[in-house]
């Protein structure tokens, strides 16, 4: 099965929906999986990250895929 929607969210994800850097990115994210209990390797989805922020899931979507 082929998704046709990416779920994962990256840190360049998170660099275009807050205008801010790099650096900023991977430390929201890493605060994200933090927060959740994750371990380094984990993944985050933009349904977590939403949450998280208390963003809804579907301004992180049209933000980062135009969708």
């Amino acid at each position: 099965m082929i998704l046709l929607e990416r779920r994962i969210i990256y840190a360049k994800d998170i660099m275009v929906l807050t205008g801010r850097s790099k650096s900023y990115a991977y430390k929201s994210l890493n605060k994200v999986k933090k927060g959740l209990g994750k371990e380094k390797h984990h993944l985050v989805t933009f349904e977590e990250y939403a949450e998280f922020h208390g963003i809804a899931v579907s301004d992180v979507h049209t933000s980062v895929l135009g969708v």
